[in-house]
This record gives structure tokens, C-alpha cells and sequence, in this order.
């Protein structure tokens, strides 16, 4: 397995995802994550889970983002309760999928969402990254995102005194965890400050707008971003982790749109990028749903001919990123 995976040796485990100055790093060693989304991951079969990880190890990916709150296409497969608690079998597959990618040395990102029946308020929140934590805390090769999209004004949000209380709370637990909550949008300065000097997240994760203009936009969005951090106290790596998709809306990227986006964070001097992937919206079923349902078909099974060719080329283009200058 590890030749086929172009690995020198699988005896290094645990695999180990740390954050260092402005980049990640995994064991040790400066990396920028390439990553691919897998949201539906706890519902896939351990057949469909094999096979599309070890085809993303291949193409150079070494992470992916999975939610551990997923309720879509009349199955519940959240890995916890709605007031947070454990949910079985459901978190002990979590586990399982954590392990499988520690052994092909990958990292997961483990995204928690609050909605109106899940985790709606405080303690269930914060019950839920215990549980999380406690599933998890023998496992180095993954982060946390405490909140997915905390600042859309729906049920999504999560203020920042909640923040604050969970990243505390997350620390405690496991030192040496890195963890974030994502916004929606680009995010403003304001969003910035509080969320590196108040709660100390550990790096940001914008999910940029979605429109045609949006490659063009993303070195240019990078570079504000880092320029504002450098007049604070404390900077953090930039980490895009769900950028436009196909099947979203009217506009349909194609394979340069994905390239020209990966370059530009690359340029900029972000830390990660991700081919951000899911249903249809408007078709039949919403089908292909690829990430957003894996328990009948593999990912690789429901991707078009643009993303398919475009993963071809994301590994190749990622060899022009450079770990940055040390933060001084």
C-alpha cells in the first residue's frame, strides 16, 4: 500500500498536522493542503471510503473535509445527537474514517454545524466539540471547524462569545488541536481582529463568493487578508476549505476556473485550498450529489469531466507553493 501511494514508508503514524507561523505542517514537515470535499464520508461504505481515498492520495491530495453534523437525502448520519452528545454507530465510523486516512497520511477536517434541530444553542455546541474531541483525541491528523459558516445570520450562527468559550474548551481538551470556524464570504477586518485576538483561532477559513469573477479575485482577497493581519498582534495561515463548486448555481466552473483559483491562494500565500464539490441543485434527486451522498456511489463515481481533469493537474500545479518567510 505504501509504494502504491508513492509513500517511502507507512511507519510513521501517527500522522501529525500541527500550524506553523503562516503554513501547516505534517510531521514536521511544511505542507500546503490540497484538499478535496467529502462531507457524506461517515455514510460511505468501507469499499467506496478505500477506493476514493487511495484514488485522492494518488492525485496528491493529502486532506479532506467531513462533516460530522450531515442529515441530508433521508438519512441522518450526524456523528453526534442534536444536543450534542455521541450517536453511534455513526461516531465510531468517524473514527474509522480518521484512521483510514492517518494510514494513507492525510488529514481530516471535522466540520460541526449548527441548524434549527442540531447543536441550536450553547451547551449543545459546546457538548458537541467535547464529544468530538474525546472520539478523536488519540488521532493527530486532523482540525477542528467549530462552526461552519458562524457568521450567516440564519441558523448557522455562533457568536463570538460562544467562540471564545469553545475554543477554550477545545484547548483544554487537546492542546495541540488545531480548530477554526469558517465564515461565508470574504471576511472583513472586523471578523479578522476578533477572530485571531479574541478567540484564537488558529488560521481563518474564508468560503469566497461564487461567481465567474471569483478565480481572478482570490490572490488579490489572499494578499488584504495577510496585510490586515500584519497590523495585529498575531498572524494566522489562510486555509480555503470550501471555495465555488459545479452544480451550485448558473454558473458552472470549468477546469481552468479551479486552476486559476488553486494558483491565485497559491500565489497569495494561502496555507490551503480544496476542490469543493456537491449536489445539484435544480436536477432530479439533485443528482450527481457526489461529496453530499457516498453511501451508494463513490465520489470519483459522481465527479464530472471538469473536475475529474482538473484533479489531473492540481498536484503539479500545487509544487509552486513555498512555505513563507518565517513570521518575525
Amino acid at each position: 500500500m505504501c509504494a502504491l501511494l508513492g509513500l517511502s514508508s507507512c511507519a510513521a503514524y501517527p500522522t501529525t498536522l500541527r500550524v506553523d507561523g503562516l503554513h501547516f505542517t505534517i510531521d514536521g514537515k511544511p505542507a500546503f493542503l490540497l484538499g478535496c470535499s467529502y462531507y457524506g464520508g461517515i455514510g460511505a461504505p468501507k469499499s467506496i471510503l478505500d477506493r476514493d481515498l487511495d484514488r485522492l492520495r494518488r492525485l496528491g491530495f493529502n486532506w479532506i473535509r467531513v462533516w460530522a453534523t450531515w442529515n441530508v437525502f433521508g438519512e441522518d448520519i450526524s456523528a453526534v445527537t442534536g444536543d450534542g452528545g455521541p450517536r453511534e454507530p455513526y461516531l465510531t465510523r468517524l473514527r474509522d474514517l480518521v484512521g483510514a486516512c492517518d494510514r494513507r497520511h492525510m488529514v481530516v477536517d471535522v466540520t460541526l454545524s449548527r441548524g434549527r434541530d442540531v447543536l441550536a444553542d450553547a451547551p449543545s455546541l459546546r457538548r458537541a466539540v467535547e464529544t468530538i474531541i474525546r472520539a478523536l483525541r488519540s488521532d493527530r491528523n486532523w482540525y477542528l471547524d467549530m462552526a461552519n459558516e458562524r457568521d450567516v445570520r440564519d441558523a448557522r450562527y455562533v457568536s463570538f462569545s460562544e467562540l471564545v468559550e469553545l475554543r477554550a474548551l477545545a484547548k483544554r481538551l487537546a492542546p495541540n488541536l488545531p480548530a477554526t470556524a469558517s465564515g461565508g464570504g470574504d471576511l472583513s477586518e472586523d471578523y479578522l481582529r476578533r477572530a485571531i485576538n479574541e478567540v484564537g483561532m488558529d488560521f481563518v477559513a474564508p468560503h469566497r463568493p461564487r461567481h465567474a469573477g471569483s478565480p481572478s479575485e482570490t490572490e488579490r482577497k489572499t494578499r488584504a487578508m495577510y496585510a490586515f493581519m500584519a497590523e495585529l498582534d498575531r498572524r494566522v495561515p489562510v486555509h480555503f476549505q470550501e471555495p465555488f463548486r459545479r452544480g451550485y448555481s448558473d454558473w458552472q466552473p470549468r477546469r481552468q476556473d479551479y486552476l486559476d483559483d488553486l494558483r491565485g491562494a497559491i500565489a497569495g500565500g494561502a496555507a490551503g485550498w480544496c476542490l469543493h464539490n456537491g449536489s445539484t441543485r435544480g436536477a432530479p434527486d439533485e443528482e450527481p450529489r457526489r461529496s453530499f451522498d457516498l453511501r451508494k456511489r463513490s465520489l470519483f463515481d459522481q465527479l464530472d469531466q471538469e473536475e475529474l481533469s482538473a484533479m489531473t493537474r492540481f498536484a503539479e500545479t500545487a509544487k509552486a507553493w513555498a512555505p513563507p518567510k518565517p513570521i518575525r
